[in-house]
């Protein structure tokens, strides 16, 4: 998969995508990440990215000229030929108004050949520059500094699910949100620690026992702390 950002602050992708998991898909081939500064498409001595917003208000708008134009050189397309097909690339954009992002989404945008986040700033984006976009996504109610931040989550929770990035083979199959519920309960050595114990049935070395533990462990613990979900699976018949 190819993964590129347009950012005013392409910096700021430099220690996630240079560390653990994100460093080693790149090492492995699995991953071919480009982060691009939106302020190589400016023409003034400043580099202006964002200006004031029609009809007044607080903050600054980011503008649409050097976004429609540095998607055009990222894609390699013509200039003046955006909105348009994109050939592999899905172009994503994390907006409030955006769908919400979640295990399901994350498992679809691993799908794609690539992928290029258009990471917004300041108040937000000239509303034309929407048109450009194939999927615009939220991580919540809730407002980030920067588009910068919110792309890498959804980058790390994608990349991580292609095919070799985990140690463990398969391992994105195990985890919360993945059959819709959160995971059961993990534990390691030492058995025993300020009086708490490591469950006997985790030790027995009985698989069935164990799967089974585990299922109902993440059932109550779903039913308890995310009620939602287990309504979710129910409207959609998937509870057992």
């Amino acid at each position: 998969m190819r993964v590129d950002t347009i950012s005013t602050f392409p910096g700021m992708f430099s220690s996630v995508m240079g560390e653990s998991m994100m460093k080693r898909a790149q090492e492995k081939g699995i991953l071919e990440f480009h982060a691009h500064d939106l302020r190589d498409w400016t023409y003034d001595r400043h580099r202006t990215t964002d200006d004031y917003p029609y009809g007044g208000g607080i903050g600054l708008v980011m503008k649409c000229e050097p976004i429609f134009e540095s998607l055009e050189a990222v894609l390699g397309v013509a200039e003046g030929s955006l909105p348009g097909p994109h050939g592999d690339a899905t172009v994503v954009m994390m907006a409030p108004q955006g769908r919400r992002f979640d295990d399901a989404c994350a498992r679809e945008f691993a799908m794609r050949d690539r992928l290029v986040f258009v990471c917004g700033h300041y108040e937000g984006i000239d509303e034309r520059v929407y048109a450009l976009a194939d999927e615009v996504v939220s991580l919540g109610d809730y407002v980030l500094t920067s588009g910068e931040l919110a792309s890498m989550v959804v980058i790390d929770a994608v990349v991580r699910k292609l095919p070799g990035v985990l140690g463990a083979e398969g391992g994105a199959d195990e985890e919360s949100f993945s059959d819709g519920l959160l995971e059961h309960p993990q534990y390691t050595r030492p058995q025993a620690y300020r009086g708490m114990e490591v469950p006997e049935v985790l030790l027995s070395g009985h698989h069935a026992r164990i799967e089974e533990w585990r299922r109902r462990e993440s059932l109550e613990r779903t039913r308890r702390l995310r009620p939602d979900l287990i309504e979710r699976l129910q409207e959609q018949g998937r509870l057992p």
